[in-house]
């Protein structure tokens, strides 16, 4: 099976395009290397660079190539980026979403999977989240992310194509092999930031706000591991090419884990004290966001290997003290 990896060369598009190799799947990438490297690649995938925006392009590719199925990360994706910078996010997020799904349904490709996130849910009315929940996004790029899964709903609709949406809860950590990892500029999330400080990028990993309703006052995000994550994309894939419905899932562990916890076992980690700073809190952050993954486990058969906060970070440390830097220089 030919599976079209949309954003293949990013964080999460990487580390899926490994496991679908290591399934035995043929794999294409198509990345504009806006935020993606080469470097992280798998050399068995086949690459086209050009934007999903360009119809003509992403034309090409589907004549090019005959394709299955497609799974799509190529999105903006920062959540303080979306806030100032609104319009960015629905031209990428929104306008490259509609020239890809009709180039699908002009080449009669007709199962796509979706990474979409946690921030669809705004503010959550109960913890754990199910899917069935209240969706008001508290950020424009949560709101656009909403607004993709509308589209692919209409979509299905009107032409018959079948989607899965992905809602992501925090992304983290790096593939076994510490060969490719989380990498972005400007790093926002909280495990790379934090292994900042024993890499010596920084003094000390900034607390935005510790005043939330919480045990310690910090916010609570449930943490899963890429290659988890992964996997999950596979699974996803294989229930649409089953002939199965339309769908949407969590996909988290379910555990809680608030922003000083995982400093405190990054501290153990990398045997590093690693200074924290309260600043003030950031536009748009919720206090909780953990999932309920139980619709995945059942329908999917979704089980994540990597619950542990430790071991996780672990990974990713694996990968950032080997590559300070990310790709460059690597």
């Amino acid at each position: 099976m030919t599976v079209l990896v949309l954003g293949g060369a990013g964080y999460i598009g990487s580390h899926t395009v490994y496991e679908l190799i290591d399934d035995g799947q043929d794999v294409v990438i198509v990345d504009n290397l806006e935020t993606g490297y080469m470097e992280a690649v798998h050399p068995k995938a086949r690459f086209y660079q050009g934007d999903i925006r360009n119809r003509a392009f992403i034309d090409s590719v589907f004549e090019k190539e005959t394709i299955d199925a497609v799974i799509h990360f190529a999105a903006n994706s920062l959540v303080g980026e979306s806030m100032t910078n609104p319009l960015k996010y629905y031209d990428n997020n929104l306008c490259g979403t509609k020239v890809l799904l009709e180039s699908m349904v002009a080449h009669d490709v007709k199962k796509i999977i979706f990474s979409s996130t946690a921030a669809t849910y705004g503010e959550p009315e109960r913890i754990p989240i199910k899917e069935t929940d209240r969706t008001e996004p508290s950020n424009a790029y949560g709101e656009t992310k909403l607004s993709m899964e509308k589209m692919f709903k209409w979509a299905d609709h009107a032409y018959g194509l079948r989607y899965v949406s992905l809602r992501y809860f925090n992304a983290c950590g790096a593939h076994k092999s510490g060969s490719i990892g989380e990498a972005h500029n400007p790093e926002s999330h909280l495990i790379p930031l934090i292994l900042q400080v024993p890499n010596h990028q920084r003094e000390f990993i900034s607390i935005y706000g510790d005043d939330y309703d919480t045990k310690d006052g910090t916010c609570i995000r449930d943490y899963i591991h890429v290659t988890d994550l992964a996997q999950a994309h596979i699974l996803a894939m294989k229930y649409l090419m089953a002939g199965n419905e339309s769908n949407i899932f969590n996909l988290g562990n379910g555990i809680e884990f608030t922003v000083k916890d995982v400093i405190d076992a990054a501290r153990k980690v990398t045997n590093s004290p690693i200074p924290a700073k309260v600043t003030p809190r950031r536009a748009g952050d919720p206090a909780k966001l953990v999932a309920s993954s139980d619709k995945a486990k059942s329908i999917l058969h979704w089980e994540p290997k990597h619950e542990d906060i430790e071991e996780i970070i672990a990974s990713a440390w694996k990968w950032h003290s080997t590559h300070p830097n990310g790709y460059k220089n690597a």
